[in-house]
């Protein structure tokens, strides 16, 4: 589990396809001696386990599926990557509870300057767009974010400097593909309201 509050910005140093899986090595400020092989961290919204760590950097493996429904596969050396460590018992919660299942991939389709803050607008898949929800939590590539409104299959977003300046979100231009990670509670209640 995650809270969607990143902790550091990574760069992909290496990405190579073996015969199961891609294989992603990652640069990182984290502690290594203190991450597990085993270990879970979020990569722009997705959790993956550690397989193999060096000198300030880690490896993973992906699978063809989460290549398929997250933007990992368009991943490449160089690229910069939200990371953030699984939450533990008594950790605070700054964001809400993310579980690292990407439930789907929006686009950006407008970015504009409000004050200090950046007011961002995604067009979210269908049909994962009914379980978002104006003041509701969604996360964005690994960040917890408030939705600010909802237009049909469109939500806003508003990007505090702070946020902008410390993830991934302030490389964001119109067309960019996002990481979707709905609210846990929404997935839930739209699942009980379907068998109920």
């Amino acid at each position: 589990m995650f809270t969607g509050i990143v902790t550091d910005v990574g760069r992909v140093r290496a990405v190579r396809d073996t015969n199961r899986d891609r294989r992603f090595e990652v640069e990182t400020s984290f502690d290594l001696s203190t991450v597990d092989i085993g270990a879970s961290i979020s990569h722009a919204g997705c959790c993956l386990t550690v397989v193999e760590k060096g000198e300030g950097w880690f490896a993973v493996e992906v699978s063809g599926e989460t290549l398929s429904m997250t933007t990992l596969d368009e991943w490449k050396a160089g690229d910069p990557v939200n990371l953030e460590r699984a939450a533990r018992v008594g950790d605070e919660l700054g964001g809400h509870i993310v579980s690292g299942h990407v439930d789907g991939v929006g686009e950006v389709i407008s970015i504009e300057s409000e004050g200090g803050s950046h007011r961002v607008r995604v067009r979210a898949p269908r049909p994962l767009h009914r379980f978002i929800a104006p003041k509701g939590s969604i996360t964005m590539q690994g960040v917890s974010l408030t939705v600010n409104e909802v237009e049909d299959d469109v939500f806003g977003v508003n990007l505090i400097p702070h946020t902008w300046d410390v993830t991934t979100l302030g490389r964001l231009k119109v067309g960019s593909r996002v990481n979707l990670e709905i609210d846990m509670l929404a997935r839930y209640l739209a699942r009980w309201r379907e068998t109920a």
